[in-house]
């Protein structure tokens, strides 16, 4: 009789540093505009839309694709604002705070981000979706 091992991975899944949490912890304790859907921590901005792995988010509890730890890019970026030391990106029919910026790239594609749309609206290429 042969034996099968298998090993379950969830690859959406990530675990967050130390600095995230503190950064977390911070962000959830400002206030904001308006309500937050979510905090995200090692952002980056790809295709007019934030990528990063999210916390908190509001619908968490009944669509397990937003749980905490998950790889989550957002739609089209509409609007970037800082509000005290966090920035807040608003989409569609959400907002999000980044508490984290990934390494090397995030702040980086950030700024070119803001270079390119100013406070334009820009749409993400077909091709690119």
């Amino acid at each position: 009789m042969t034996e099968i091992n298998t090993v379950a991975v969830d690859l959406y899944t990530k675990r967050y540093s130390d600095f995230d949490l503190l950064r977390i912890a911070k962000a959830v304790s400002q206030d904001y505009e308006g309500l937050i859907t979510a905090y995200l921590v090692n952002v980056h901005i790809h295709a007019c839309s934030a990528v990063g792995v999210v916390f908190g988010h509001l619908v968490a509890i009944s669509d397990p694709k937003f749980s905490d730890g998950r790889l989550l890019r957002t739609s089209d970026i509409q609007r970037v604002k800082k509000e005290g030391r966090f920035w807040v990106i608003t989409t569609v029919n959400s907002k999000y705070v980044i508490a984290t910026f990934r390494r090397d790239v995030g702040r980086r594609s950030l700024r070119e981000f803001l270079r390119i749309a100013g406070d334009r609206y820009i749409p993400t290429p077909r091709r690119l979706q």
